[in-house]
Protein backbone atom coordinates (compact mmCIF):
# COMPACT_ATOMS: atom_id res chain seq x y z
CA UNK A 1 0.00 0.00 0.00
CA UNK A 2 1.47 3.51 -1.00
CA UNK A 3 0.30 6.20 1.34
CA UNK A 4 1.00 9.92 0.50
CA UNK A 5 0.72 12.09 3.47
CA UNK A 6 0.83 16.06 4.86
CA UNK A 7 -0.70 17.95 7.54
CA UNK A 8 0.00 21.91 8.81
CA UNK A 9 -0.74 23.45 5.16
CA UNK A 10 -2.55 26.06 6.74
CA UNK A 11 -4.91 27.61 4.12
CA UNK A 12 -1.64 27.07 1.64
CA UNK A 13 -3.25 23.17 0.08
CA UNK A 14 -3.32 25.17 -3.17
CA UNK A 15 0.36 25.36 -3.27
CA UNK A 16 1.29 21.46 -2.82
CA UNK A 17 2.16 18.90 -5.35
CA UNK A 18 0.30 15.56 -4.92
CA UNK A 19 1.76 12.19 -5.62
CA UNK A 20 -0.49 9.15 -6.84
CA UNK A 21 -0.74 7.10 -4.06
CA UNK A 22 -3.85 4.26 -3.27
CA UNK A 23 -4.10 5.81 0.02
CA UNK A 24 -4.03 10.34 1.24
CA UNK A 25 -3.83 11.25 4.42
CA UNK A 26 -3.65 14.54 6.20
CA UNK A 27 -2.71 14.57 9.78
CA UNK A 28 -4.39 18.39 11.01
CA UNK A 29 -4.27 21.69 10.63
CA UNK A 30 -5.55 22.80 7.75
CA UNK A 31 -7.18 25.95 8.69
CA UNK A 32 -5.14 29.19 9.93
CA UNK A 33 -7.80 30.03 12.49
CA UNK A 34 -10.85 27.81 12.46
CA UNK A 35 -12.48 30.04 9.99
CA UNK A 36 -15.47 28.28 8.01
CA UNK A 37 -14.48 28.82 4.78
CA UNK A 38 -10.65 27.64 4.98
CA UNK A 39 -12.31 24.24 5.80
CA UNK A 40 -14.94 24.73 2.86
CA UNK A 41 -12.16 25.57 0.49
CA UNK A 42 -9.40 22.71 2.08
CA UNK A 43 -13.19 20.35 1.46
CA UNK A 44 -13.07 21.40 -2.10
CA UNK A 45 -9.75 20.99 -2.66
CA UNK A 46 -9.73 17.45 -1.59
CA UNK A 47 -12.56 16.52 -4.19
CA UNK A 48 -9.87 17.57 -6.66
CA UNK A 49 -7.71 14.51 -5.53
CA UNK A 50 -7.95 10.92 -7.30
CA UNK A 51 -6.91 8.66 -4.83
CA UNK A 52 -8.89 5.94 -4.22
CA UNK A 53 -9.06 6.72 -0.08
CA UNK A 54 -8.64 10.03 1.82
CA UNK A 55 -8.73 10.38 5.29
CA UNK A 56 -8.12 13.48 7.10
CA UNK A 57 -7.69 14.32 11.42
CA UNK A 58 -7.90 17.71 12.40
CA UNK A 59 -5.47 19.80 14.41
CA UNK A 60 -5.54 22.60 17.01
CA UNK A 61 -6.08 25.52 14.73
CA UNK A 62 -8.98 23.75 13.50
CA UNK A 63 -11.38 25.35 16.21
CA UNK A 64 -14.35 25.00 13.99
CA UNK A 65 -14.19 21.08 13.62
CA UNK A 66 -14.31 21.46 17.67
CA UNK A 67 -16.45 23.74 18.29
CA UNK A 68 -19.54 22.39 16.23
CA UNK A 69 -19.05 18.77 15.60
CA UNK A 70 -22.59 18.39 14.55
CA UNK A 71 -21.31 19.78 11.09
CA UNK A 72 -20.05 17.41 8.69
CA UNK A 73 -17.15 19.86 7.62
CA UNK A 74 -15.61 17.25 5.79
CA UNK A 75 -17.47 15.49 2.91
CA UNK A 76 -14.55 14.62 0.64
CA UNK A 77 -12.71 12.63 2.47
CA UNK A 78 -13.20 10.33 5.19
CA UNK A 79 -13.02 12.19 8.83
CA UNK A 80 -11.40 10.53 11.94
CA UNK A 81 -12.05 11.98 15.47
CA UNK A 82 -11.00 9.19 17.77
CA UNK A 83 -12.46 6.89 15.28
CA UNK A 84 -10.70 3.94 12.80
CA UNK A 85 -11.16 2.79 9.49
CA UNK A 86 -9.79 -0.12 7.72
CA UNK A 87 -8.80 -0.60 3.58
CA UNK A 88 -7.02 -3.11 2.28
CA UNK A 89 -6.85 -4.87 5.78
CA UNK A 90 -4.93 -2.08 7.04
CA UNK A 91 -6.79 -0.25 10.00
CA UNK A 92 -5.98 3.54 10.24
CA UNK A 93 -7.06 5.18 13.39
CA UNK A 94 -7.27 8.89 13.72
CA UNK A 95 -6.90 11.31 16.29
CA UNK A 96 -7.03 15.14 16.93
CA UNK A 97 -5.61 15.58 20.51
CA UNK A 98 -2.33 17.30 21.70
CA UNK A 99 -1.18 18.35 25.27
CA UNK A 100 -2.77 21.88 26.23
CA UNK A 101 -0.82 25.13 25.41
CA UNK A 102 -2.25 28.14 24.83
CA UNK A 103 -6.07 27.84 23.75
CA UNK A 104 -6.42 26.33 20.68
CA UNK A 105 -9.07 23.75 19.77
CA UNK A 106 -8.27 19.70 20.56
CA UNK A 107 -6.05 20.30 23.43
CA UNK A 108 -6.17 18.49 27.31
CA UNK A 109 -4.20 18.19 30.14
CA UNK A 110 -0.61 16.13 30.09
CA UNK A 111 -1.18 12.98 32.38
CA UNK A 112 -4.54 11.21 32.88
CA UNK A 113 -6.36 13.19 30.31
CA UNK A 114 -4.30 12.56 27.74
CA UNK A 115 -3.32 8.63 28.77
CA UNK A 116 -7.62 8.31 28.22
CA UNK A 117 -7.74 9.55 25.22
CA UNK A 118 -5.06 6.91 23.78
CA UNK A 119 -6.38 4.68 25.60
CA UNK A 120 -8.81 4.65 22.63
CA UNK A 121 -6.74 3.98 20.26
CA UNK A 122 -6.98 -0.11 18.80
CA UNK A 123 -4.69 -2.82 19.70
CA UNK A 124 -5.05 -4.07 16.65
CA UNK A 125 -4.16 -0.75 14.95
CA UNK A 126 -1.73 -0.72 11.70
CA UNK A 127 -1.57 3.16 10.93
CA UNK A 128 -1.90 5.71 13.95
CA UNK A 129 -2.63 9.72 12.64
CA UNK A 130 -2.10 12.10 15.37
CA UNK A 131 -1.72 15.87 14.88
CA UNK A 132 1.04 15.67 17.43
CA UNK A 133 4.47 13.86 17.88
CA UNK A 134 5.22 11.54 20.86
CA UNK A 135 7.78 12.90 22.79
CA UNK A 136 11.66 13.41 21.73
CA UNK A 137 10.22 12.27 18.28
CA UNK A 138 9.98 15.54 15.51
CA UNK A 139 9.20 17.55 18.37
CA UNK A 140 11.24 20.27 18.70
CA UNK A 141 10.26 23.65 19.25
CA UNK A 142 12.08 26.49 17.63
CA UNK A 143 12.03 28.06 21.48
CA UNK A 144 13.80 24.45 22.14
CA UNK A 145 10.58 23.73 24.35
CA UNK A 146 9.58 19.75 23.54
CA UNK A 147 6.20 19.73 22.47
CA UNK A 148 5.39 15.88 22.05
CA UNK A 149 2.68 14.01 24.66
CA UNK A 150 4.51 11.37 27.08
CA UNK A 151 1.24 9.13 27.30
CA UNK A 152 1.43 9.25 23.27
CA UNK A 153 4.70 7.84 23.91
CA UNK A 154 3.58 5.28 26.19
CA UNK A 155 0.37 3.79 24.24
CA UNK A 156 2.84 3.49 21.15
CA UNK A 157 4.96 1.22 23.21
CA UNK A 158 2.46 -0.93 23.76
CA UNK A 159 1.25 -1.07 20.31
CA UNK A 160 2.68 -2.86 17.03
CA UNK A 161 2.17 -0.34 14.85
CA UNK A 162 3.43 -0.03 10.79
CA UNK A 163 3.43 3.77 10.85
CA UNK A 164 2.89 6.93 12.41
CA UNK A 165 2.11 9.98 10.60
CA UNK A 166 2.05 13.26 12.55
CA UNK A 167 2.77 17.01 11.96
CA UNK A 168 2.13 19.67 14.38
CA UNK A 169 5.73 20.79 14.86
CA UNK A 170 6.45 22.26 11.41
CA UNK A 171 9.61 20.20 10.36
CA UNK A 172 10.00 16.56 8.21
CA UNK A 173 11.68 13.37 9.00
CA UNK A 174 11.40 9.76 9.33
CA UNK A 175 12.52 8.09 12.74
CA UNK A 176 12.45 4.40 13.08
CA UNK A 177 13.71 2.10 15.90
CA UNK A 178 16.34 0.52 14.06
CA UNK A 179 18.52 3.36 12.58
CA UNK A 180 17.42 6.22 15.01
CA UNK A 181 17.21 4.60 18.48
CA UNK A 182 13.11 4.73 19.14
CA UNK A 183 13.87 1.73 21.17
CA UNK A 184 10.58 1.73 23.02
CA UNK A 185 9.00 0.99 19.34
CA UNK A 186 11.43 -0.87 17.30
CA UNK A 187 8.94 -1.88 14.44
CA UNK A 188 7.19 1.75 13.74
CA UNK A 189 8.09 4.41 11.61
CA UNK A 190 7.67 7.36 12.73
CA UNK A 191 6.63 10.17 9.88
CA UNK A 192 6.56 13.95 10.95
CA UNK A 193 4.34 15.13 7.30
CA UNK A 194 4.42 19.13 7.68
CA UNK A 195 4.94 21.02 4.68
CA UNK A 196 5.06 24.03 6.34
CA UNK A 197 8.41 25.14 7.79
CA UNK A 198 8.20 27.47 11.54
CA UNK A 199 7.93 30.86 9.67
CA UNK A 200 4.64 29.10 7.61
CA UNK A 201 6.26 29.28 4.49
CA UNK A 202 5.62 26.39 2.15
CA UNK A 203 9.20 24.29 2.38
CA UNK A 204 8.58 20.22 2.60
CA UNK A 205 7.27 17.90 -0.39
CA UNK A 206 4.29 15.45 1.06
CA UNK A 207 5.86 12.55 2.04
CA UNK A 208 5.71 8.89 1.01
CA UNK A 209 4.79 5.91 2.91
CA UNK A 210 5.13 2.15 1.84
CA UNK A 211 3.61 -0.31 4.37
Amino acid sequence: MKIVACSDTHTQQDSLVVPDGDVFVFAGDHTGNGEPWETKRFNEWLGTLPHPHKIVIAGNHDRNLEQYPHIKWITNATYLLDSSIVIDGVKFYGSPWTPEFCEWAFMKDLGEPMRMVWKEIPDNTDVLITHGPPHMVFDLCPDGSRAGCDELKERISNLNLKAHIFGHIHMRGYMDGVTNEVTWAPGTGFYNVSVLDHQYRMKYPITKIQI
